[in-house]
């Protein structure tokens, strides 16, 4: 059996993850123990990293309800160098990078105690060949074999796959994964098979499969026949790219993998909207993963009961 634990990206949001985390974790006591890989995009790719370098779940909610703030921070000066996020992100990374060395320290991801895999996506290869030369999706990842990049720094990749477009600045050539996998669970299905890792990949029949959401908001945008621009799609683009690659990967999952994959990806009321950044909100968040259902997001099962029927 192969156990896979697959989170997804939203910032804040990221709280409710850790609710539904620790609520499943009081059901199943090897949820985390057990998993033999964690796979996490931008909030979830920090989760994933803190969890596999043995921080609890209690620890993480506490650093996000304690150091949020700091983290969003906009100072009035900021707003004005980069006229309210027109010319400039609305944050700097240089908080979060403190943060996150302070527990990361020098850690790399060959240091960690569990496999990960963390979506990023590179602006710029750099490659010599100006026919090869292009940006491409990034996953770092802590397999062993000839592809591992094990020797990259926590810190780092942690920044890499959270510098969300508009929110954050580019960390060293790098975007937030949540543009091509804000939903890793495949990404982190088709890790497993590489055959560049070490050793003999496990059969899709002995993998399962739990992703978590941080919480959806309800969206859409009106009209039928939209003869729109970059000036009235610049708005919703993010958010509808990021609601997409979460979608396409449920399908695939779902499907490919069938009763040994399950997903909890709870709706905000349609009255609720709560952005990536609103860490005023995060107690709010706290309650909202405290009360959510631990259901699947299509069929409705009890997934504390899947997880006990399938010995996780």
């Amino acid at each position: 059996m192969y156990r896979i634990l697959s989170l997804d990206g939203g910032g804040i949001r990221g709280l409710v993850t850790l609710a539904m985390l620790k609520r499943l974790e009081a059901d199943v006591p090897n949820l985390i123990a057990g998993a033999d890989l964690i796979a996490g995009t931008s909030t979830g790719g920090i989760i994933a990293l803190g969890l596999a370098a043995g921080k609890s779940v209690d620890e993480l909610i506490s650093l996000y309800q304690d150091k949020g703030e700091e983290i969003f921070d906009d100072s009035w000066w900021d707003d004005i160098r980069d006229l309210g996020g027109i010319s400039g992100a609305d944050y700097d990374q240089k908080h979060l990078e403190r943060i996150l060395r302070d527990i990361f320290g020098n850690t790399r991801l060959q240091d960690l105690s569990k496999r990960v895999l963390i979506p990023t996506f590179d602006l710029d290869n750099e490659n010599s060949d100006p026919d090869r030369r292009t940006w491409n999706p990034k996953f770092f990842h802590n397999f062993p074999g000839e592809d591992t990049d094990g020797a990259e720094s926590v810190v780092a990749v942690a920044l890499n796959t959270s510098a969300a477009p508009t929110y954050f600045p580019s960390h060293e050539g790098f975007i937030d994964g949540g543009v091509v996998a804000n939903n890793p669970s495949m990404a982190a299905l088709a890790q497993t098979q590489d055959k560049r890792n070490d050793g003999k990949p496990p059969a899709l029949n002995d993998i399962f499969l739990l992703s978590l959401g941080t919480g959806t908001n309800l969206s859409f945008v009106k009209g039928r026949n939209l003869d729109w621009g970059f000036a009235q799609w610049a708005k919703p683009l993010m958010s509808l790219l990021l609601d997409a690659s979460m979608g396409i990967a449920d399908f695939q999952c779902r499907h490919l993998m069938k009763e040994n994959y399950r997903r909890i990806a709870p709706v905000f009321p349609h009255d609720t909207n709560i952005k990536m950044d609103e860490w005023k909100r995060s107690q709010e968040l706290l309650d909202f993963g405290t009360a959510a259902a631990l259901t699947d997001s299509w069929d409705g099962d009890d997934v504390v009961e899947w997880l006990q029927e399938v010995g996780w």
